[in-house]
């Protein structure tokens, strides 16, 4: 479910309320969600993904000179079509706007079904102004996500409408390899993860010499999520001259990786990343897998040096490991279990990002937004012309762009239009792929 609107008019509160969280920042400025937020939400056992957007702020195909209002309408177009229904919400102390009726206008072509939240009725008095919004088409709803008001009569009729959608867990559980160098605190993590030393846990790099594949479930009944955790040897630096044993170790993670959805990297936040590290992540961009990186460890690495910080750390993984900047990264601690409920909340959101399926007509948006701010370079005398792009497949995320002569392109213009798609769509922990397809002309 999406929750879209005008600027300013409480989007990110109720989604803070719904969620039972402070997620989003919630703040008086015009703009400061610019980006799509996902989370998971759990309304008296009904499970739901969430998704906040930026404002909707321009009329009709009127567009922003601003690049990033721009960015942010398109993520709020991607959230509507993604969704299987609507919370729109309005202000209700301001009145009807002219943008509400261009907003509703747009719900309204969507197909989906919508639910008209009027926000900030903090009081009987202001109750009076939601009939102002009848006209918009939508059942009304007043709501103070502030306050807390209204929202059980809002959820109380939203619920019935989840679609009721098998679990594909049930039969084939989530697979998560659990993978780094040696000593990296792999084990470490998926016994906090479990609660239970299931995995033998050692200092000695090593300890772990084979894959072990452990069923995990959250939740009960119909709604449990199912996952097959694989715990893999660390990837040793170089195996000639090793033993058999660490080969075979190294040639069962790399096909734990294969077989994986989701891959999980651990890294040593003490040590940070080093040269087996980078080997890993290689192994992971040739499988073409969804990945989060793990930087584990976090509690000793903040003793070891009080000034270092997430915000200071982050710049230098990202610099140390450039090739992997489309994966999340997260901050854990496997030994006082800090942000372990938080990793699995990214495992399967980067394994719904692994299966984000764009429309045409969204996608080709941005492909036209893209060519116009950084127009394909010239080769051999004659432009790349890019015509349309469709979608050819998920998991990993495959682009179709037709152009008049692929080898008219060069692979930085690639590299630029493959960081327009995530900006656009997100896709966070996704591999991205993209296939240049002559064509003489655009179909019709």
């Amino acid at each position: 479910m999406a929750i879209v609107g005008r600027p300013n008019v409480g989007k990110s509160a109720l989604f803070n309320r719904l969620v039972g969280r402070r997620v989003s920042i919630v703040h008086e400025e015009e703009g400061v969600t610019r980006d799509r937020i996902v989370c998971e939400a759990n309304w008296e056992g009904e499970r739901f993904e969430l998704i906040d957007t930026g404002g909707l702020g321009h009329f009709g195909k009127q567009v922003s000179p601003d690049q990033i209002v721009e960015g942010t309408e398109t993520q709020a177009e991607v959230a509507i079509a993604d969704a299987s229904f609507i919370i729109f919400v309005v202000d209700i102390s301001a009145g009807l706007a002219p943008l509400d009726e261009e907003v509703a206008r747009i719900l309204h072509q969507s197909g989906r079904t919508v639910f008209l939240a009027a926000n900030k009725a903090d009081n009987e008095d202001r109750e009076e102004g939601a009939y102002d919004f009848d006209q918009l088409g939508f059942p009304v709803f007043p709501v103070s996500a502030v306050h807390n008001r209204g929202i059980v009569t809002l959820m109380e009729a939203l619920i019935p409408e989840l679609p009721k959608e098998e679990n594909p867990t049930e039969e084939e559980p989530l697979r998560v390899a659990v993978v780094g160098r040696p000593n990296a605190g792999k084990s470490s993590y998926i016994n906090r993860l479990l609660k239970d030393e299931r995995v033998i846990v050692s200092d000695i790099p090593g300890t772990t010499r084979d894959s072990i594949e452990i069923p995990f479930t959250i939740g009960k009944g119909e709604t449990a999520r199912h996952y097959q955790l694989i715990d893999t040897a660390g990837v040793q630096k170089d195996t000639r001259g090793k033993s058999a044993v660490d080969w075979f170790s190294n040639l069962r993670t790399d096909k734990a990786i294969e077989r994986a959805d989701v891959v999980v990297m651990v890294l040593d936040g003490e040590t940070g990343p080093t040269t087996r590290d980078k080997k890993v992540a290689a192994k992971i961009i040739e499988a073409q897998k969804g990945c989060i990186l793990l930087i584990n460890k976090w509690d000793l690495a903040k003793d070891a040096d009080e000034d270092v910080t997430q915000t200071k750390y982050l710049p230098a993984l990202r610099e140390a490991l450039p090739f992997m900047g489309f994966a999340p990264v997260l901050f854990v601690s496997a030994k006082d279990g800090y942000n372990i409920k938080r990793s699995v909340e990214a495992i399967d959101y980067v394994a719904a990002q692994t299966r984000v399926e764009i429309t045409t007509g969204v996608l080709n948006r941005v492909v036209q937004q893209a060519v116009e701010k950084y127009p394909p370079p010239i080769a051999k005398g004659k432009r790349l012309k890019v015509f349309y792009a469709t979608q050819s497949g998920t998991n990993p995320i495959y682009f179709k762009v037709f152009v008049n002569d692929p080898t008219y392109s060069r692979s930085n213009w690639l590299k630029y239009l493959q960081n327009q798609f995530r900006e656009a769509f997100g896709l966070e922990g996704a591999p991205i792929f993209i296939k240049l397809v002559a064509r003489s002309r655009p179909e019709r």
